[in-house]
């Protein structure tokens, strides 16, 4: 089968069905989706890198894809929050994934779990940039895709094989890493 082909066969299941028994992946930006600049040495948004990763991943799964925002966690606000929060309501799809900055992840999990308890939502991310080649993002994308589809109802983090309750996680700043939260 010619590449094209296969990509479009690929795609047959990522599209616009509506079918409450896909998966519904949110795209946020964060590091998963960075991209680097050789020349000043930047980091940056350009597109995201979800339908390549699930390409590699050779994902099998029926999905519904979309992009809300190509951004930096440390520069999201209540009202970008309050879209993703919306959006979880909209979705007709059950489960959802959201890809989302590692350092403010936690912050907007807790806060979809203050308002929806309906739905399987798991969010995850990268450490290091999927373009890198040696990020942990799609291990982790595919991780969170399979707590999606096995969890019950709430709002969780899964990051590096892990997955942690929105009320019982925080990001270990000194070794990069989530970690369990002590019962509040």
């Amino acid at each position: 089968m010619a590449g094209a082909a296969r990509l479009a066969k690929f795609w047959e299941n990522v599209g616009v069905s509506r079918d409450p028994e896909a998966i519904r992946i949110f795209v946020t930006g964060g590091t998963f989706d960075k991209e680097y600049d050789e020349l000043t040495g930047q980091l940056y948004f350009k597109d995201s890198h979800l339908p390549e990763m699930l390409k590699l991943g050779r994902c099998n799964l029926r999905l519904e894809v979309r992009t809300l925002m190509m951004i930096d966690s440390l520069d999201m606000t209540a009202a970008d929050r309050s879209l993703i929060l919306e959006q979880c309501r909209q979705a007709p799809e059950n489960r959802i994934v959201i890809t989302h900055g590692t350092d403010t992840m936690a912050a907007t999990a807790q806060a979809l779990a203050e308002h929806i308890a309906d739905k399987t939502i798991v969010l995850t991310g990268a450490m290091v940039p999927y373009k890198f080649g040696s990020s942990d993002g799609l291990f982790n994308l595919g991780s969170a895709l399979a707590f999606a589809e096995t969890l019950p109802p709430g709002v969780y983090v899964a990051m590096n094989g892990r997955c942690f309750r929105a009320d019982r996680v925080h990001k270990n700043r000194e070794t990069g890493m989530f970690e369990e939260s002590p019962a509040s």
